[in-house]
């Protein structure tokens, strides 16, 4: 196993803040959690070079960027091999529609977050961009209501009394990660 990193309830707390507010100052941080800044900043340190944090995102709201319909497109391809796969991913993510993408396992090989103007602009999405793409046999479109933020990250609850192990490992980290292979520190 890779060198692991021995989380106790203070980096678990720490990790939490952050991930509900990753703008919260180390200070404030330090003053919930009941530790010096310095020790706060210590402590988040080197919870960046084991690769437990990843990095901070922007959340922007979609709509107010004309952007106000989302949707999601399960995307089978074939066939399914590898020299059609990575230019597939790498023109998808390209995409300023898009919004988050998933290889699967299953009947769907993708699935595709995107955020479009309106239905008009879905439709041209779907078939200028998937379905004229010879790779793509079938494109399946749900759209999205409503969305609701989960919780926050941690590791599971089976470690004795307040430690739990993370591999130091940045790719074993994004295997444990958000589904998008990262794990998710959000701001």
């Amino acid at each position: 196993m890779a060198d692991s990193v021995v989380l106790d309830p203070v980096d678990l707390h720490i990790l939490r803040i952050l991930q509900n507010d990753a703008r919260t100052t180390y200070r404030e941080v330090a003053a919930e959690v009941g530790v010096a800044p310095s020790t706060c900043l210590d402590r988040v340190g080197r919870l960046r070079r084991s690769g437990v944090i990843l990095g901070q995102q922007l959340r922007l709201d979609p709509a107010k960027l004309g952007r106000g319909l989302e949707a999601l497109l399960m995307v089978q391809v074939r066939p399914h091999r590898r020299e059609l796969i990575g230019p597939f991913v790498e023109r998808i993510r390209a995409l300023p529609e898009s919004r988050a993408l998933f290889h699967l396992t299953g009947p769907d090989d993708y699935l595709v977050h995107v955020a479009v103007t309106d239905t008009a602009d879905l439709q041209r999405l779907v078939l200028d961009e998937f379905t004229s793409r010879r790779e793509v046999a079938r494109v399946e479109t749900r759209l999205i209501f409503q969305q609701w933020d989960c919780g926050p990250l941690l590791p599971p609850a089976q470690e004795p009394a307040g430690h739990a192990h993370l591999s130091a490992d940045p790719d074993a980290a994004r295997s444990a990660g958000d589904g998008a292979g990262h794990p998710r520190v959000s701001g």
